[in-house]
């Protein structure tokens, strides 16, 4: 593997190569199901889960991770810790070093959080999400689920839609650059204002007609705790309803907590009622890609 990096921090750090390395790990470990017969590469070793917003997914997906790897962890979270007190995130993850643990997952609010903490410390230091622009776990994760899906080792000839709240989702911009990498194309999708001109890739505000040419199509939150608006006709512009499920053959994500009935609508989002629902596969990815990821940098 050419990729030699300390800490994981953003797919812009990997090329190609690397990225279906670590992806075929994943699929190795997702292949093991529950059965893990491996030498324990995290045996002796805690990791530290230093979470400053909310997590379910990201943060049990690690946690998970490292106890099927041999590893223990311990769960930092930003309500609980020093951070309320004035501590910088710098000086916390310092203090973690300094007890001994093998490596840190961060989540933060700020956007080079997790660099600035890779710059102070000694031990690898993993990105699980940083401001509005960066989550390259999750990206690592849907690339999984999706070559799987298709049954290849990338995604060259997909064209593959990302729709919703654009503008507040480190989730869509850590999956343009990854699955670009892997050679889809990739349209972004979204009423104007949460539609930013600086991603990379083409966007548009229809999305019936971009829905009629893709083959994957990734659902995203509104995410109103940053202030995202949107009109009453959200729904009925962007929203994956049953309606245009209905003529929609490709396959459907979602990363994660989903809004129910407003960006898809609970007949889509079931996936007993949708053959080509990802939404659960992501999660079971998730692990497996994080157990990746840990045994390449720590094991």
């Amino acid at each position: 593997m050419a990729w030699s990096g300390q800490h994981f921090l953003s797919l812009d750090d990997l090329d190609r190569e690397d990225m279906i390395v670590l992806m075929q790990r994943a699929s190795h470990f997702l292949g093991a199901g529950n059965r893990y017969d491996l030498d324990a590469p995290l045996a002796g070793k805690i990791i530290a889960n230093l979470f400053m917003e909310n997590s379910t997914r990201t943060r049990c997906s690690f946690t998970i991770a490292t106890k099927r790897l041999g590893g223990d962890s311990i769960d930092l979270l930003g309500s609980t810790s020093s951070a309320s007190k004035g501590e910088t995130l710098v000086d916390t993850a310092l203090n973690l070093e300094a007890m001994g643990v093998a490596g840190i997952v961060i989540r933060c609010s700020q956007e080079n959080g997790t660099r600035e903490i890779a710059e102070h410390v000694g031990v690898p230091v993993i990105n699980a999400g940083s401001g509005t622009t960066s989550h390259p776990t999750q990206a690592l994760l849907d690339a999984v689920t999706l070559t799987r899906h298709f049954g290849k080792d990338d995604l060259s000839g997909e064209h593959i839609a990302i729709v919703g709240d654009i503008t507040h989702s480190r989730v869509a911009r850590s999956n343009v650059i990854g699955l670009t990498k892997l050679g889809a194309n990739v349209t972004l999708v979204g009423p104007p204002e949460l539609l930013p001109s600086d991603v990379g890739c083409e966007t548009s505000s229809d999305f019936d007609s971009v829905l009629s040419s893709v083959s994957a199509t990734m659902m995203l939150r509104v995410q109103f705790e940053r202030d995202a608006k949107v009109g009453e006709d959200y729904r009925e512009r962007f929203g994956l309803t049953e309606d245009r499920a209905r003529n929609y053959s490709g396959a459907i994500l979602h990363p994660g907590p989903i809004n129910r009935g407003l960006e898809i609508d609970d007949s889509v989002a079931n996936i007993e009622s949708s053959p080509h629902n990802l939404i659960l596969s992501q999660v079971t990815s998730g692990v497996a890609t994080r157990m990746a990821i840990l045994e390449h940098l720590i094991g």
